[in-house]
């Protein structure tokens, strides 16, 4: 297993995920630093870094499973190499698990570049204008648990996307996958059922409902993990992608 989670993350490492995984957290980093520029008077640190996990579950996140989804299928999709990885004297089910983990473990890469450029992006900004300083002080602990567990919560969007992406030799299904999860999960984020949209569940860990948190964690992580499992058996027994 560990061989194949190697040539997977090679196979990563020539691709544009890289880009992908610094661009995404980089374009909210860049936007609370204008908006701590543009500032009249000092705000909470709590705002900041509240605001760059919000912006990256509500839009960021999802966007970023759909294109990355996309590119890890379409690394093998494009030159037709699916027969040639099939034919391998190894188990199926460890290609499609060695992708599902690599997926995973580049959006966990890029919660934690989130909470780093974020507080970069304000040092920078009070370093160019020292009386907006924040107040309080960062508990990038907690705000480094609460991308954790929107990570937890985004399991199982991350499976509906990866499933759709390999599943289809076209990237167009996961697009628009993707984006009609996103836009659904944006238009109905005040409905209570809501919680249940696996596109909106990461977000709602910001919830000052406790039922909607454990809800979306419960749905996200469990059943998102099931789905894994499931998207790596059944696609172990096609023979034709």
């Amino acid at each position: 297993m560990l061989t194949v989670l190697s040539v997977e993350a090679r196979k990563l490492n020539r691709s544009l995920a890289a880009l992908l995984a610094v661009a995404a957290p980089s374009l909210i980093a860049i936007f609370q630093f204008f908006n701590v520029m543009r500032g009249k008077a000092p705000m909470p640190w709590e705002m900041w870094m509240a605001g760059s996990g919000a912006i990256w579950a509500f839009f960021m996140l999802p966007m970023s499973v759909t294109a990355l989804t996309a590119l890890v299928a379409h690394m093998e999709h494009g030159p037709k190499s699916w027969d040639h990885l099939r034919a391998l004297p190894l188990a199926r089910w460890k290609i499609y698990a060695a992708k599902a983990i690599c997926v995973l473990t580049v959006v966990a890469a890029m919660s934690v570049a989130v909470l780093v450029f974020s507080w970069v992006a304000v040092r920078l900004a009070v370093a160019l204008r020292p009386e907006l300083e924040p107040t309080g002080t960062p508990d990038l602990v907690r705000h480094a648990g609460t991308l954790g567990l929107m990570l937890c919560a985004a399991l199982l969007m991350v499976a509906i996307q990866l499933w759709t992406a390999l599943r289809y030799s076209s990237f167009v299904p996961g697009l628009v996958v993707g984006i009609g999860g996103t836009f659904f999960a944006v238009v109905a984020t005040s409905a209570k059922a809501g919680v249940f949209l696996p596109w909106q569940m990461p977000v709602n860990m910001l919830s000052s409902e406790p039922w909607r948190v454990t809800t979306a964690l419960g749905l996200g992580g469990g059943v998102g993990l099931l789905a894994l499992i499931a998207l790596t058996l059944h696609l172990s027994r096609r023979e034709v992608l």
